[in-house]
């Protein structure tokens, strides 16, 4: 029988509520701390939440990707209540990743068939048909109510203000509300993670990779895939709404997140029939965290036995297999070689004797 213990998982973003909801499962004494009166207040709010699994990756990370879409049908099926956008993606103009099974090439008026709203098309497209898109609001939020259900307890507008160790050893959390005890705390509050981090010397490269994300209301559904080219990219959030993701250039004049989105909210109105019917709601910037290589940060830290990392890009791609494999590392107190790329270590020079395991009470996995 699994050992229970007590879990606090900070930060009750799409990454945070994913974990929680897989250690709920697993019969553990879970509670899920947010600083914010709610969950996915933060980045995930302002997520463009595309399962992307055919973007151009390292080699020792494809697989977590490449499971990605088979996790998400899980999840379907464990919570009957959410509701993924399986219509696919579809790009012309821009680099993509051709080499997957299910991205194939179609013709201009395959285009027209899918994307009838479109005033012009290419004359010719990939279509990632097995990709999908959700909400990430309302998943994050039904991940957090069925880690309720399992008995999991979170903890709203509670600030977290320090990590408390004894012996390298974690042994809870200070907070705006008092100390909690704790045998593993999971850190999954993204650009703040370095930050909690720093008091214990553990240096996290993580920044902030701001995005913008610009919603719209639409008369109705206008796009029905979602649409990534050289002009815009777009999908439907709801019947009603339409979001368009751009990149950050500036924080201010033309290349301020403002006349960005706006450009990209004429473009819309240009490029779509009945275009000119959207209403601009609003304009704003997300900041992602962002390691420094690109990758995830997963896994428990060799210097702090009980603290667990969990950061990263494509959070919504990849938070349904991570956080499945983040539970089962934490609960059998192991490491997985499937995660064994997303290692904080690997920003470590090798000799460092420091970051070896001998804290943790765990087998490094070495090949």
């Amino acid at each position: 029988m699994t050992k229970k213990q007590k879990i606090i998982v900070v930060g009750a973003g799409i990454i945070g509520a994913s974990i929680a909801y897989n250690l709920s499962k697993e019969n553990q004494d879970v509670t899920l701390v947010e600083s914010h009166s709610k969950a996915g207040c933060g980045v995930t709010l302002n997520s463009f939440a595309w399962i992307n699994p055919s973007g151009r990756v390292q080699e020792n990370i494809q697989h977590l990707y490449e499971r990605s879409l088979a996790e998400y049908h899980v999840l379907e099926k464990e919570i009957p209540e959410l509701k993924v956008d399986w219509n696919g993606s579809l790009s012309w103009g821009i680099p993509v990743n051709s080499h997957k099974s299910y991205v194939e090439k179609i013709t201009r008026q395959q285009v027209s068939d899918l994307e009838p709203s479109l005033k012009e098309y290419p004359n010719e497209a990939l279509y990632a048909y097995k990709e999908g898109a959700v909400d990430p609001t309302i998943l994050t939020n039904l991940l957090v109510k069925k880690a309720q259900g399992n008995g999991g307890k979170i903890l709203f507008d509670t600030k977290v203000t320090g990590i408390k160790t004894e012996d390298a050893k974690v042994v809870g959390i200070h907070t705006s509300k008092g100390f909690i005890e704790s045998d593993v705390v999971v850190l999954a509050t993204g650009t703040a993670l370095p930050e909690l981090c720093k008091p214990l010397s553990i240096d996290v490269p993580v920044e902030s990779s701001p995005s913008i994300i610009i919603r719209m209301k639409s008369p109705k559904k206008l796009i029905h895939t979602l649409i990534s080219n050289s002009r815009f990219e777009a999908r439907q959030l709801s019947d009603t709404t339409l979001i368009a993701a751009e990149d950050y250039l500036d924080d201010h004049g033309e290349n301020g997140p403002e006349a960005v989105g706006r450009r990209a909210f004429d473009t819309l109105c240009h490029d779509l029939k009945e275009g000119e019917h959207l209403e601009l709601e609003s304009i704003k910037v997300g900041m992602r965290p962002m390691p420094k290589d690109g990758y995830p940060i997963v896994g428990f830290h060799d210097q702090v036995k009980g603290l667990y990392l969990a950061v990263m890009h494509s959070a919504i791609t990849l938070s349904p297999i991570i956080s499945r494999l983040v539970a089962k590392e934490i609960v059998d107190n192991m490491q997985l070689k499937d995660l064994e790329s997303c290692r904080i270590s690997r920003f470590y020079p090798l000799n460092d004797s420091s970051l070896i395991d001998k804290k943790s009470g765990m087998q490094q996995v070495i090949e």
